[in-house]
């Protein structure tokens, strides 16, 4: 019904830069808000940034100037601009998708998870 697929995570050294996408697949995706998740070892998962089908985001305090939110809805995907990184970003980032489209994202055990994707950053 719906699937969700992370990539562009790795190792990059501090003050870089990568870009996380998240293709979707079924009808939920074009009418609902989209999240990015992080969830480091040892760690609750946290709410990073969150997006409207109609372009509104939000951003957790720690991200916030940093990262950016967009989403494509011809493509159906979304995706995660991250700059100026900092070793306290490392962590398994995940795409979420759920009914509703408001901020901030909610994830609920209606919605849909990725697999994730590691991002490290070390030097």
């Amino acid at each position: 019904q719906v699937q969700l697929v992370e990539s562009g995570g790795g190792l990059v050294q501090p003050g870089g830069s990568l870009r996380l996408s998240c293709a979707a697949s079924g009808s939920i995706f074009n009418s609902n808000t989209m999240g990015w998740y992080r969830q480091a070892p040892g760690e609750q998962r946290e709410l990073v940034a969150g997006i409207t089908s109609g372009g509104s985001t939000d951003y957790a305090d720690s991200v916030k100037g940093r990262f950016t939110i967009s989403r494509d809805n011809a493509k159906k995907t979304v995706s995660l601009q991250m700059n100026s990184l900092k070793p306290e970003d490392t962590a398994v980032y995940y795409c979420h998708a759920d009914w509703g489209d408001a901020l901030p994202h909610r994830a609920t055990p209606n919605g849909y998870w990725g697999q994730g994707t590691q991002v490290t950053v070390s030097s």
